[in-house]
């Protein structure tokens, strides 16, 4: 395709044409000279929105950037309404390619029950890769939010999955040539599995069903780059067991081989909680086939401690995610 807007007939029948889900909170959705989209809300609602594009990956950005938009806003205990799309491509990109990113958008959308609101899609020579960014619109009550400024000492913390879940889904597909030989082809399969774990849309239902305080997704810096940011934000130190951070053995292979730290690569799909009730939240999640564990405690001040048996660590300000090393 070449620079500029996509024609119309491109947009009708690669863009719009796949497009399944409709919503009753959108008066007005997108169209052909269509520059906004139109919801209508119930007065006492909450409109929680969020945006975030994918630029560290060439591979299933659809999925990705719908996914980690509604991992946003589930963290904040909203429910994803619908997103704006913004999609930049380079000159020479296929439609076939395009095609393939909006198959993957509406399939996610269609899991979630979310609308594509409208967007905007140009080929354009200031990027050299294929770029999809994505706004969320949740709504939610006050009684529903769970915001990381909710944190309080005494609280308990707790998180989903296992570390660095995506960036090692995402090494394993765009490196898994490199990877051949160094780890077993059986782990390096497993490994790109787990960009299919990304969401953390059931994990926040099911804590919330429990009782949350407060929620944050684990993206770009990883574990550690998640506490620190929450704890930034409630002003308040905490104190976390290392051993007590799920991690996959894929992970930790990966990462060795790389030399880079696993508790600081982006982790979309685990979910840092804090709640009043740490076991019992665990327990929840399990019951509900959600893997977790209760990783430490929210403290006053500001010490941010990683603790193990061989060392006190200090946690430091959150660098440029660990994929960075990796996938540059």
């Amino acid at each position: 395709m070449e620079i500029g807007k996509v024609s119309e007939s491109v947009l009708k029948r690669t863009i719009l044409k796949p497009l399944s889900v409709k919503r009753e909170e959108v008066i007005h959705g997108p169209g052909i000279g269509e520059d906004c989209c139109v919801l209508k809300f119930p007065s006492e609602d909450l409109i929680v929105m969020s945006t975030d594009p994918i630029t560290g990956t060439t591979k299933e950005i659809g999925k990705l950037a719908v996914h980690v938009t509604a991992n946003d806003i589930a963290s904040s205990g909203a429910t994803l309404v619908g997103i704006l799309l913004t999609i930049l491509l380079p000159k020479g990109f296929l439609e076939e390619d395009l095609k393939v990113i909006m198959q993957d958008v509406n399939d996610v959308c269609t899991s979630l029950n979310v609308q594509v609101l409208g967007g905007h899609t140009e080929v354009t020579g200031a990027v050299n890769q294929p770029i999809v960014s994505v706004t969320g619109i949740g709504r939610a009550t006050d009684a529903s939010l769970a915001m990381s400024c909710n944190l309080d000492p005494g609280d308990d913390l707790v998180m989903t999955k296992w570390a660095g879940i995506e960036g090692t889904g995402i090494i394993a597909l765009e490196k898994e040539a490199e990877l051949r030989g160094q780890v077993k082809q059986s782990l390096i399969e497993e490994a790109k599995k787990f960009t299919s774990l990304i969401s953390v849309v059931e994990d926040s239902a099911a804590a919330m069903k429990h009782g949350v305080k407060a929620m944050h997704d684990i993206t770009e810096g990883g574990v550690y780059g998640a506490l620190w940011e929450m704890a930034s934000s409630a002003k308040v130190g905490f104190e976390v067991q290392l051993d007590h951070i799920p991690i996959k053995r894929e992970t930790i292979e990966i990462c060795e081989f790389y030399g880079i730290n696993p508790y600081q690569l982006i982790s979309s799909g685990a979910l840092l909680i804090g709640t009043q009730d740490g076991p019992g939240l665990v327990k929840a999640l399990e019951a509900a086939g959600i893997h977790s564990a209760h990783i430490g405690k929210v403290t006053a001040g500001k010490d941010r401690l990683i603790i193990s048996d061989q060392m006190r660590q200090t946690l430091k300000p959150p660098q440029s995610d660990e994929l960075y090393k990796v996938i540059k």
